[in-house]
């Protein structure tokens, strides 16, 4: 059964929402890198002219190879996460062209004034039915109110 236009854009809006998604774990996942990376090294001189006035206590600094290890690790879960928002893309509808994109306006915007015309057509059937029944009521209570003694 071919899918309608509605569930085509649940389907498409789905995928948009898991894009954003994942498109917040991928900076939540650099953000998160950057802080491992800065705490859990130790400073290092660049240059002879300027001095290293400050370091981190050992217990705080990775050893070398678990550092590299580490960075190996945050290295894979950029490029897995990165992969996953690439995949996502890919599976998104190509755009639809300018000229279709107008036309189903152009039905949209027919439909909407057809339904305009029909509500408008509705509320002012209510608005009579009100007043006739109004009408009924009123002479109905005024009959009752003659019989009263």
């Amino acid at each position: 059964m071919p899918l309608r236009v509605d569930d085509e854009q649940s389907v498409n809006m789905d995928k948009l929402t898991q894009l954003q998604d994942c498109i917040e774990q991928l900076l939540l996942i650099m953000k998160l890198s950057i802080v491992q990376l800065v705490q859990r090294s130790d400073f290092k001189r660049v240059s002879d002219a300027i001095p290293i006035t400050k370091s981190r206590p050992k217990e705080k600094v990775d050893p070398p190879a678990k550092f590299e290890e580490n960075k190996r690790e945050l290295i894979v879960d950029l490029v897995r996460k990165a992969k996953q928002i690439e995949l996502l893309i890919d599976s998104l509808p190509l755009p639809e062209p300018e000229d279709s994109q107008v036309a189903r306006l152009g039905a949209l915007e027919e439909e909407l004034q057809k339904q305009n015309v029909e509500y408008k057509l509705a509320v002012e059937r209510a608005r009579l039915l009100h007043r006739d029944i109004t009408r009924a009521f009123r002479e109905l209570t005024d009959i009752g109110a003659g019989l009263d003694p």
